[in-house]
């Protein structure tokens, strides 16, 4: 009689564990199949490895992006025109600019990287509770869960903090 009781559990646990399998060997999930997956594997391998290779391409945009700034700006260009010369150095006012933010998300992509080593990435550092897939999927730096993160802006604005 036991036997049937136990056909039946391998049969459920197996029906529950195939939609959020990993991935084949050395393929990374899509979005889609993040998105499909139950709240019980947040966080998994499958996943952090998904959101450590869009953060590391995200760091060799960046990088390549700061690459080019700075060859732009060697590119000298002698304008006699004092109205050209003001446009070429506005542009470049403007490609600093951001580039600075770009540094400054730089940085927060690099401590992601940190945070998924360190098996901390998805988790609210106020709360302690899942920031949530959607979010990351939208800001894969975020460091905030939806609602710690409204708080938050809510009492800069308040106390101008």
């Amino acid at each position: 009689m036991e036997k049937p009781v136990v056909s039946k559990v391998s049969e459920v646990a197996t029906k529950t564990t195939k939609p959020t399998a990993a991935p084949a060997e050395g393929r990374l999930l899509t979005e889609e199949e993040i998105l499909k997956m139950s709240d019980k594997d947040y966080m998994n391998e499958a996943q952090l490895a998904f959101f450590k290779a869009r953060l590391q391409q995200l760091e060799r945009d960046l990088l390549k992006n700061a690459g080019e700034t700075t060859e732009h700006l060697r590119e000298t260009v002698l304008v006699p025109d004092p109205a050209d010369r003001a446009t070429i150095e506005e542009e470049h006012a403007l490609e600093l600019r951001t580039r600075d933010r770009e540094r400054k998300l730089l940085k927060k992509v690099q401590q992601a990287i940190v945070s998924i080593d360190a098996g901390e990435y998805g988790w609210c550092e106020e709360t302690g509770e899942p920031i949530g897939i959607p979010r990351l999927l939208a800001r894969p730096t975020a460091t905030l869960s939806l609602e710690a993160q409204q708080r938050r802006e809510l009492k800069q604005k308040l106390y101008g903090d």
